[in-house]
């Protein structure tokens, strides 16, 4: 028989051993626990962070719509121009901010404008395309690479182009839309389209469902000097300059000697497609919302038509 000192110490050792575990035990399921209720809270917050996002477009809906409704042009002086300025979330159930922007999107070239009414390539809005891509210090190549990409048939572009046969030849495959697109960072996945072509290109293009004018109060610099080709960097300045006052005056006969006879029709000084770019930060949680919203321009309304959650 072992003596008893030898018993207890085998008994100490036992009954530390099992503390040990059980203390191990414990502290896994309290972290475990911890990360779930903190998981949740997230998601929590994520959730109502959206709500609170989507919210924000009746907000911007109605200042539209009173814009509309008192004034017969659209430009960079008016309130829905500004920044939305940080606002409070105060309430029982969150608090945080909210913040954002409305943008223009007829400032803009819509790629969609490359395909006439018939569905083919329109040459006018092509070589405003080619000119704007010369600008910005782009491949010229990309204009007739994004053609292709919208045209319905399979005929590459000469000398520049790619259909089907280029792309389902990569890894992974895929093929081109024949089709007007339905965003801009389709145009990611265009042939020579590498990140830094598409940054440079991105604040100066957009995709619309349909065919639209520029509105020459709120266009880039770029897109300006895209309407012509005898509009160079002082001429974009100066126009620049003219409409910060509040918009042309007399913007058809501003634009008359200077713009591409073909793409006249194609100007304006109103707008039907906004862009609301909201944030919003509850906690340690923030989500960026992304909204198209169009303004139909015989009725006061607008109406959301497509949202995208972290990325345009």
């Amino acid at each position: 028989m072992m003596p008893a000192s030898k018993v207890r110490g085998v008994a100490l050792i036992t009954a530390m051993l099992i503390t040990a575990l059980a203390g191990t035990v414990a502290a896994g399921l309290s972290w475990d626990n911890a990360l779930d209720v903190r998981r949740t809270m997230v998601m929590l917050f994520r959730d109502q962070a959206i709500q609170v996002a989507v919210g924000s477009e009746g907000w911007v809906s109605s200042i539209l719509v009173d814009d509309q409704a008192n004034s017969t042009s659209d430009h960079l002086g008016e309130i829905w121009a500004t920044e939305i300025p940080a606002l409070p979330i105060d309430s029982e159930a969150v608090q945080g901010e909210i913040y954002g922007k409305i943008e223009d999107l007829q400032g803009r070239f819509n790629i969609n404008n490359l395909l006439d009414g018939n569905g083919k390539i329109d040459q006018p809005s092509l070589e405003q395309f080619e000119r704007l891509l010369t600008i910005l210090g782009l491949e010229l190549r990309l204009a007739g690479i994004t053609a292709d990409w919208l045209d319905a048939d399979q005929s590459e572009s000469i000398p520049d182009g790619a259909e089907d046969p280029f792309y389902t030849g990569l890894i992974p495959a895929y093929r081109t839309a024949n089709q007007r697109i339905a965003n801009i960072t389709e145009l990611a996945a265009l042939d020579g389209m590498d990140r830094a072509s598409f940054e440079i290109l991105l604040p100066h293009v957009t995709a619309l469902p349909e065919r639209t004018p520029i509105n020459v109060n709120t266009a880039t610099p770029a897109v300006l000097r895209s309407l012509g080709p005898n509009i160079d960097e002082s001429d974009a300045e100066g126009l620049v300059s003219q409409r910060e006052a509040g918009g042309f005056v007399d913007y058809a006969a501003v634009f008359a000697p200077l713009v591409d006879q073909n793409l006249q029709q194609w100007i304006s000084e109103t707008s039907s497609y906004f862009q609301l770019k909201a944030v919003v930060q509850i906690d340690t949680v923030r989500i960026s919302l992304f909204t198209v919203l169009h303004r139909d321009a015989g009725r006061p309304a607008v109406t959301p038509i497509s949202r995208s959650l972290g990325t345009i």
